[in-house]
């Protein structure tokens, strides 16, 4: 770690704090935080739902710039990403903090953290996409909180990995003003977006934040930028996974973003504040699946079961298999290096090459102290 800070009236060490940008003052002294749709009003010293950003002397700061939760190696499949380079290795990392409060966190001990403890590693934006490039990871993924609310850190890293050819992942619920919108995707290769359930009551109710944020998110990344677009819905029993829901669900997505964005329902299992809701039955995965076909989704997986139907690829135009997968590792690759199906010619979107990975499902952790 690097020496010990001065010390200060804040409660947040000053070796890691960032300015930003997406924030105004306000007439009765408090500053207001621009960057997600909360707008937190805050007094000197005082920190947002997100825990990360805080008004520090009359301006927003970011906190934990070049801290973070921790690093590890993972499939690029298990963000999950099936049409972006596949089989290959992607650096992970985030930090504590969120600007949503979902009941049903997966990864709450992260997320829900309001300890500066749980950042227990460090590095500059230029030393991530070094060891991203020594490791051999193709990809950097800002993950496991959300990366909107550490934008500026996120954004220098992405640059940094341009540099290196290594591309940028943001694995992200889209709880993002239209400002700060445009600069964070524009520095991204390839997201997938939360999409948590599609309606109102369920997210003010269960994550505190509202819908319509998203859902323009989810048609500004897929209209307005190159960053390629897949949907993950956790489908939990009881609240989200009603037939009609998943129905307006999916035709929305057709209607709004076209039929070829990639869409993950995966399946919940008890934790946080939902541990009585019982785990997701694979059945209701599948059911998922089958709707959002039925609507035109051409490209339907299921997450978080055994399920290697559900989780290979096929062309839509004449059904042939193109990618078959086994949890998170590549069984079968018939997609030409074209990136078209063999039997009929018709191109897969996404982003491929000639060969897919061979990572297969593998994690590793990563402690960048150890790398020069």
């Amino acid at each position: 770690m690097a020496e010990t800070a001065p010390q200060t009236k804040y409660d947040w060490d000053q070796r890691y704090v960032a300015k930003t940008r997406y924030w105004h003052r306000l007439d009765d002294g408090r500053v207001q935080c621009d960057l997600c749709p909360r707008f937190c009003k805050l007094h000197d010293g005082q920190r947002g739902l997100c825990f990360v950003r805080a008004n520090q002397g009359g301006e927003i700061v970011l906190t934990s710039y070049g801290l973070s939760s921790g690093y590890a190696i993972d499939p690029i499949e298990k963000k999950p990403l099936n049409h972006f380079l596949p089989g290959t290795p992607v650096l992970s990392f985030g930090t504590a903090g969120c600007n949503l409060a979902c009941k049903f966190c997966q990864n709450w001990d992260i997320s829900k953290s309001r300890e500066t403890a749980t950042l227990s590693d460090e590095a500059p934006p230029e030393k991530i996409a070094r060891v991203a490039r020594q490791t051999g990871c193709r990809s950097v993924a800002y993950t496991y909180n959300d990366p909107v609310i550490f934008h500026e850190y996120a954004i220098d890293t992405a640059k940094e990995c341009r540099k290196l050819g290594i591309r940028s992942v943001a694995v992200t619920a889209g709880y993002i003003t239209e400002e700060p919108r445009k600069e964070f995707f524009a520095h991204m290769d390839a997201a997938n977006i939360d999409l948590k359930a599609f309606t109102e009551t369920f997210y003010w109710k269960i994550t505190g934040g509202h819908l319509q944020p998203v859902l323009d998110t989810l048609k500004y990344v897929k209209h307005e930028t190159s960053c390629w677009l897949e949907i993950t819905t956790l489908l939990i029993p009881g609240y989200n996974d009603s037939d009609e829901e998943l129905d307006a669900m999916t035709k929305w997505v057709v209607e709004e973003l076209g039929p070829d964005v990639p869409m993950h329902f995966t399946a919940f299992h008890p934790d946080w504040k939902m541990r009585d809701v019982p785990p997701t039955p694979p059945q209701t995965l599948t059911r998922a699946r089958r709707i959002a076909m039925r609507n035109g989704v051409r490209y339907a997986y299921t997450g978080n079961v055994y399920d290697e139907e559900g989780e290979s690829t096929y062309c839509h135009q004449c059904g042939h298999r193109l990618i078959g997968r086994n949890w998170y590792v590549i069984t079968d690759w018939q997609l030409t290096p074209e990136g078209t199906c063999p039997r009929c010619g018709t191109p897969l979107p996404g982003v491929f090459e000639a060969r897919p990975g061979t990572w297969g499902a593998r994690r590793e952790l990563v402690r960048l102290r150890d790398f020069d």
